[in-house]
C-alpha cells in the first residue's frame, strides 16, 4: 500500500490540511469526527483502492489545519463543499465518522450535485438529551502538557478515559512536552453548537447512503439508527454487535468489507 500524501489547501481563506491516497478511482472524501484527525481512517485508502481514491479532510480547528474561531456545523458544511469544488474531480462518495457523518449528510442535502452517496458511521440525526444524554464530552479539566507520551495517555485515563488511543492520534510534541494538537474550548464550543435535531438534514437527500452504527454506542442509539435508516429511502443499515461508537477501530476489516460491499452496489 502506497503512503497517503500530506497536502495543504486554502478553503475560503483558511488552510487545511488533508491525506491523498491518489489513484484513478472514483473520488471518497473521508470527514473524521470531534477531536480526530485525516488519518484516523487512513486504513481506508489500500483497502478500497483502487476502485476509490480516498482523500481524509482535516477539518478546521482540527489537526494541522487552521482555526478562525467558527466552529458553527454551518462552517464545517461550507469548508467541504468548497474543498470538494477545488478538486475538480465531479461528484464524490463521502464518509463520515461522528461528528463528520453529521456534516457529511448535511453537505448532501445542501449541496447535492457534490454528494453521490454517503457513508455514516455514528452520526446521529438527533443529538440532544434525552436520546444522547452527554452529547458534550467537556475536555477543560484535561492536562495541557505532560513530559512524555505515555504520561499524557496515563493523565487523560485519569480523567476517566479508559482508552485514550483515539485522542492520542492528535498528541504532538512542543517544546515544553506533549499535549493535544486541539484546542480545549475549541472542541467544547464545536461539540456544543452541534447539540440539536439534525432530521431534516438527514432526510433532505435522495442519494444512496449507508448507516453504520455500533450496537454498544453510547453516543447513537440503536433505536435511532433504526429510524433513521426506516425513514430516509435509499438507506441501507449495518449494525455491528459488539462494537461502540468508533466501529471503525473496534472492527477495522468488518468496516472497510461493509464500505466496500456497499460501493459495489453503487456501480
Amino acid at each position: 500500500m502506497t503512503a497517503p500524501v500530506e497536502a495543504f489547501a486554502t478553503v475560503r481563506g483558511l488552510r487545511l490540511a488533508y491525506l491523498d491516497h491518489g489513484g484513478p478511482g472514483t473520488p471518497l472524501l473521508v470527514l473524521h469526527g470531534h477531536f480526530g484527525r485525516a488519518r484516523h481512517l487512513a486504513y481506508l485508502g489500500g483497502a478500497l483502492a483502487p476502485g476509490h481514491r480516498v482523500i481524509a479532510l482535516e477539518q478546521r480547528a482540527h489537526g494541522r489545519s487552521g482555526r478562525d474561531g467558527d466552529l458553527s456545523p454551518d462552517a464545517y458544511v461550507a469548508d467541504a463543499a468548497a474543498f470538494l469544488r477545488g478538486l475538480g474531480t465531479g461528484p464524490a462518495v463521502v464518509l463520515g465518522h461522528s461528528m463528520g457523518g453529521v456534516v457529511a449528510f448535511r453537505l448532501a442535502a445542501r449541496y447535492p450535485e457534490l454528494v453521490s452517496a454517503l457513508v455514516v458511521e455514528e452520526g446521529g440525526a438527533c443529538n440532544r438529551p434525552p436520546e444522547v444524554p452527554h452529547p458534550v464530552l467537556d475536555v477543560r479539566g484535561w492536562p495541557r502538557r505532560a513530559p512524555t507520551l505515555r504520561g499524557l495517555a496515563d493523565a487523560v485515563r485519569a480523567q476517566g478515559v479508559p482508552d485514550p488511543a483515539y485522542f492520542l492520534e492528535s498528541a504532538a510534541e512542543f517544546p515544553d512536552g506533549w499535549g493535544f494538537l486541539f484546542d480545549y474550548e475549541d472542541m467544547v464550543e464545536s461539540q456544543r453548537l452541534l447539540v440539536g435535531d439534525w432530521w431534516a438534514d438527514w432526510l433532505g437527500s435522495s442519494c444512496p447512503a449507508l448507516l453504520v452504527h455500533g450496537a454498544d454506542s453510547s453516543v447513537l442509539p440503536t433505536a435511532v439508527a433504526r429510524e433513521m435508516a426506516r425513514r430516509r429511502p435509499a438507506t441501507r443499515l449495518e449494525v455491528f454487535e459488539g462494537c461502540g461508537h468508533w466501529v471503525h477501530d473496534d472492527d477495522p476489516s468488518g468496516f472497510a468489507a461493509a464500505v466496500r460491499r456497499f460501493l459495489v452496489t453503487l456501480d
